[in-house]
């Protein structure tokens, strides 16, 4: 596909840890090489925790920034040459629709086919209705091992949710963004579902 023709992509090992770190470093994304291990060592603890599956976990959190090395403003285009729906919010704040488009990636170029795996990665910014146990489980290793310096600003309550349930620990964050609406540049359908959803149910 034309859009993945400007990537370095080398032979898959099938180690994926090694794979994902590889591709983003070869494609100057050093940064978001290291975030996606540390989301992806924070994801198995949290999964050991949970009783779910922490290798799933683990290559979720790997594989979930990898489409960092498309430039922002490219991304638009790159998910419509994929035949990714893009959302009015995604085209708004393209940002936001790198979710998909590293789904779509984890399937082209690392050869993903375990669907919890890359679904999970396809909503680990937002979340959405009726998330897995895995989506849950990325999302929130995702905002404890952020890609800033330092401890993020919800970081304390998010630990203490988590301490009691996963989705506890979703909604923490959630609520945290849901209270500061006014300084977000868009609010995502998947997340307003995810808020309305969890508030009903805890």
């Amino acid at each position: 596909m034309d859009c993945y023709q400007k990537l370095i992509v080398k032979p898959l090992t099938g180690d994926l840890r090694h794979d994902t770190y590889q591709f983003l470093v070869d494609n100057g994304r050093p940064d978001t090489a290291q975030h996606c291990l540390d989301v992806g060592d924070e994801a198995r603890n949290i999964a050991l925790q949970y009783g779910i599956d922490p290798d799933a976990a683990a290559y979720s959190g790997y594989l979930h920034d990898i489409s960092a090395v498309i430039p922002n403003e490219e991304r638009i285009a790159t998910a419509q040459e994929l035949s990714i729906e893009v959302l009015l919010e995604e085209e708004v704040f393209p940002m936001i629709i790198h979710q998909k488009l590293s789904r779509q990636m984890a399937i082209d170029l690392f050869k993903v086919d375990d669907h919890q795996i890359v679904d999970a990665a396809g909503c680990h910014t937002t979340l959405r209705a009726n998330p897995t146990e895995l989506d849950k489980v990325l999302f929130v290793a995702d905002k404890i091992a952020w890609d800033q310096p330092g401890k993020p600003p919800y970081w304390y309550e998010i630990k203490q949710a988590l301490e009691q349930s996963l989705d506890k620990a979703c909604f923490s964050y959630i609520d945290y963004l849901w209270q500061r609406q006014a300084q977000l540049k868009v609010v995502h359908p998947w997340l307003r579902d995810a808020y309305y959803e969890l508030r009903v149910k805890l």
